[in-house]
């Protein structure tokens, strides 16, 4: 027998409490509740996170898995209720001549000189039922069971949307970044095309070799290689875009200005017990657990003997004539069966064994859930705070290698620099720019991954 004590169905984990705060912030005050129209400001980027929400495959997806749910549970509802069929039968029946039936049937008579024919038929027309009477809560817990699947398949559209929010606002930003990055090279491109024809001129005057225009020209050659590869970037970058909003390849409207607005909103994390209610990957890791709880008690009703009644009622009758014919054709059934598992135990055990597996693993789900939660709510933060200075560090940097470019041109007129100098400090003007566009769009995208870790973007 399988011991009672191994059909438990309550299962006991070490969980770690939650913090009670990120750091040593103490503010309730949550940028996830705000609307992810009111969060980003920028009406061209709302204008395309609207579409993608309208015409994403994913999310579209996600919609047939809620309605797959829901389903489910109307068929787990519909188990426990009792099924009634309407049936028409009809057979035509022959006993062996040397058979008892047929015997019997040659001297019987329905009526008076009406004896039992040869060729027997069989009109038959009623109604049948059959109900399993849910003793143990098993059909009860699987409908329980299905019904907390369908809420975790809702709060995973919830999560699919939170997640689409997120990633078309990074693309943008990405694009933008490109944007920016474009016009710094093409800026410079000009410029260095501007100095290569200078150097040419000293050239043909003796102030300058043709080892010094090779170089100037080489490096010229080199931007303009980062300036189609940038716009083979921008082109994939705007084709996913449009990949998730669902339609094919276009052009994006946007502004490359927008990268550096800043956002008037304080960057407010909240408290972590927020996120239980705020993302949507936990509340449906809670449902999906509750899910499998009520599975293990389903199975556990395995275990015992179930009761099942059947039924029938209608008109039975070998001539069509005296189908109808109450009560002389009224013809019923009734069965009531009692069946108890004896040699497929261990089967059943196997299965009960398997939904508390399944229940162990849903635990640690939910439990892993939201100490990713928290990780990602606290890396955001941390990101956050260091991108500020960092972008002032880059910005300042940036300032003085411009300044560099111009003095070391200067200098190089007045034969108290190489070319390699000029060439080096343009080189390091150029990245300092471009790591200055980078830091702007790291910002940028630190504040979305900030408010889709607190469980913003699905309302």
């Amino acid at each position: 027998m399988f011991a009672c004590k191994s059909l438990k169905t309550d299962i006991e984990t070490n969980q770690k409490p939650l913090p009670s705060n990120y750091g040593n912030s103490l503010d309730t005050l949550n940028i996830a509740t705000l609307n992810w129209r009111q969060y980003f400001e920028d009406s061209l980027l709302t204008q395309l996170i609207d579409s993608a929400i309208s015409e994403n495959l994913d999310l579209k997806m996600a919609w047939q898995r809620i309605e797959t749910a829901r389903a489910q549970t109307k068929i787990a509802l519909g188990n426990q209720l009792p099924t009634v069929s309407a049936n028409t039968a009809y057979l035509q029946r022959k006993f062996g001549f040397y058979t008892m039936d047929d015997a019997g049937n040659r001297v019987t008579e329905f009526a008076p000189g009406d004896t039992i024919p040869t060729h027997l038929p069989d009109y038959n027309v009623g109604l049948t039922a059959t109900w399993e009477v849910d003793i143990w809560g098993k059909l009860r817990n699987q409908r329980k069971s299905a019904l907390s699947n369908y809420l975790a398949s809702v709060e995973g559209r919830k999560f699919v949307v939170s997640n689409l929010v997120a990633e078309v606002a990074v693309a943008y930003y990405e694009l933008l970044a490109l944007d920016n990055e474009l016009e710094i090279i093409l800026q410079t491109i000009q410029k260095q095309e501007e100095a290569l024809e200078v150097i040419k001129l000293q050239k043909e005057t003796g102030r300058s070799n043709e080892l010094a225009a090779q170089q100037f020209e080489a490096q010229l050659l080199g931007f303009k290689s980062m300036e189609f590869e940038t716009k083979q970037q921008i082109a994939r970058k705007e084709n996913h875009i449009n990949y998730l909003m669902g339609r094919f390849p276009q052009s994006i409207p946007r502004l490359k200005e927008s990268l550096f607005n800043s956002s008037n909103h304080s960057f407010s994390a909240g408290v972590p017990s927020q996120l239980l209610l705020n993302r949507p990957d936990i509340r449906a890791a809670e449902f999906e657990l509750a899910a499998t709880k009520f599975d293990v008690k389903s199975a556990k009703a395995s275990f015992y003997p179930s009761l099942n009644l059947s039924a029938g009622f209608g008109f039975q009758a070998y001539n069509p004539q005296f189908l109808f014919l109450s009560p002389a054709s009224n013809a019923y059934s009734l069965l009531g069966s009692l069946m108890m598992p004896v040699v497929n135990r261990k089967a059943i055990k196997a299965h009960f064994n398997k939904a508390k597996a399944n229940q162990l693993t849903a635990i640690y789900s939910y439990q892993q859930s939201i100490l990713n939660g928290f990780v990602e709510v606290s890396n955001e933060l941390q990101h956050i705070k260091n991108l500020k200075e960092m972008n002032l560090l880059k910005r300042r940097q940036k300032e003085i290698l411009g300044l560099s470019v111009v003095t070391a041109q200067d200098l190089y007129r007045a034969t108290r620099a190489t070319y390699l100098e000029v060439l080096l400090t343009q080189q390091n003007f150029l990245q300092s720019q471009l790591e200055f566009v980078n830091a702007g769009k790291q910002q940028q995208i630190a504040k979305i991954k900030l408010y889709k870790a607190l469980g913003g973007g699905w309302q």
